[in-house]
């Protein structure tokens, strides 16, 4: 019982906004205390409750340093900073203002081309932020001035920057691969048919509702002459990042590289289009450096916390009563993924992804591995979750990264009513991987 109050302790304090890496490590030196102390009862004494606790934490060196030499892991700074130089390398801004000069003529042009770019920018740079940031600074004015609907403007923003959760190479799908032991080259090749059916249904859906109703998506009249040369432009801004892109996964599936490899030479190849578009100088280099340091000592830190924190838990025994309850739910394996699903979906609320990663899904997995659920299945389903709670209300992170740079006009309740229809898209996509696996080639 222990363990369980430790877990939901550990929720309180994320949701009062402390650390987490620091939350998780605290929680866990507390409460494994108080875990030593009660084995020790009736008769404990300071010194032998001091034994316990630090053998309790013996292989911790152990872990950290095992940590510290996952090859998986490796790929997670050279992806971060590939993806940090193409932003501020202003990938977004062209990409942007030459798709939307494309689709212009088409009603919902600009919210599908907001859609391909978000794609694109999943596919090379990955960062959710940055992502949504860049497009809510420079298309969502574009779409407001030509009389396009808030919620639909604001939704389709914060939709098509959280691709990059599920689109490969995805920073979720390696964090996965390493808990689930799986290659994450595997994980890339079926996350991809996922993804794009998401993109897929996120256009139709923007074309029906331009259809139904044209006066919230209106067509964009664009002079020919300009028409000519937007096509010219579109294909110096997109041609670039889809080499790239072609390069880093192309490798990965082909199994010419590793993910780690390949992030390699993404950040290289990052370098040289930055280069290329005439962007790259020592600051730009200082500063994506500095970011993917702080970045990636965020992710490690927490991942040390996290261990300390699965290792109180399971001397606890507290992973023993969650998994007696979840292999006794009724329905056996479709109880325990709707129960599963439904509980990192409302986690997904209140705390992060990486969070999410190295504390639940290890306490779920010897679960799913012990009805005989295929791992590479409940792998993708907890990324499309993952995924999902990036968008839901009151606390989706893409929904505060837009508020910070909407203009004053567009409200919160705006962007919450906006993302509803791709929640439930994403929802819908969710539940046919699950009913229908074999149609994702899973």
């Amino acid at each position: 019982m222990t363990g369980i109050i430790m877990f939901f302790a550990a929720l309180v304090l994320l949701t009062a906004g402390y650390p987490v890496a620091f939350s998780f490590g605290a929680v866990a030196m507390f409460f494994g205390a108080i875990a030593a102390l009660i084995e020790l009862l009736p008769d404990p004494s300071f010194v032998a409750v001091a034994e316990e606790f630090f053998l309790m934490f013996s292989m911790m060196p152990f872990r950290i340093y095992s940590i510290m030499n996952n090859t998986i892991l490796m790929a997670v700074p050279l992806f971060i900073l590939m993806g940090i130089v193409l932003q501020k390398s202003d990938l977004a801004e062209r990409l942007l203002e030459s798709m939307g000069l494309l689709f212009g003529k088409v009603r919902g042009g600009v919210a599908i081309s907001t859609v391909i770019v978000g794609t694109l920018l999943a596919a090379s740079t990955g960062v959710v932020g940055a992502s949504v940031v860049a497009m809510g600074v420079i298309s969502l004015p574009v779409m407001l001035k030509y009389g396009y609907s808030k919620k639909l403007s604001t939704g389709t923003i914060c939709a098509a920057g959280t691709l990059g959760q599920i689109i490969p190479p995805s920073i979720v799908l390696i964090i996965l691969g390493d808990v689930f032991q799986l290659p994450v080259g595997d994980l890339f090749k079926v996350a991809l048919m996922p993804g794009l059916v998401l993109v897929g249904c996120y256009i139709l859906y923007i074309l029906v509702f331009s259809y139904l109703k044209p006066e919230a998506a209106p067509a964009i009249v664009i002079q020919e002459d300009a028409r000519k040369g937007s096509i010219r432009s579109a294909l110096f801004a997109i041609l670039p990042p889809m080499t790239l892109i072609v390069l880093v996964l192309g490798s990965i599936f082909a199994g010419v590289a590793t993910p780690t490899e390949s992030a390699s030479i993404g950040a290289l190849g990052a370098m040289i289009l930055a280069a290329m578009y005439r962007k790259l100088n020592w600051k730009i280099v200082h500063d994506s450096c500095y970011e993917t340091v702080k970045i990636t000592a965020m992710v490690f830190a927490i991942l040390i916390g996290a261990t300390a924190f699965s290792m109180v838990f399971v001397y606890t025994g507290a992973d023993s009563i969650v998994e007696a309850f979840l292999t006794n739910l009724p329905g056996e394996k479709w109880g325990f993924l709707i129960l599963s699903m439904l509980a990192i979906m409302l986690l997904g609320f209140f705390i992060d992804f990486i969070e999410i990663s190295y504390i639940v899904v290890p306490i779920l997995l010897p679960i799913a591995e012990a009805i005989g659920i295929n791992p590479l299945w409940f792998a993708i389903l907890i990324a499309m979750n993952l995924q999902t709670s990036f968008l839901t209300p009151p606390f989706g992170f893409s929904l505060f990264y837009l508020k910070g740079v909407c203009p004053p006009d567009v409200r919160t309740t705006d962007i919450y009513k906006g993302v509803v229809p791709f929640i439930i898209i994403q929802l819908m996509v969710l539940t046919s991987i699950v009913i229908f696996p074999k149609l994702y080639g899973l």
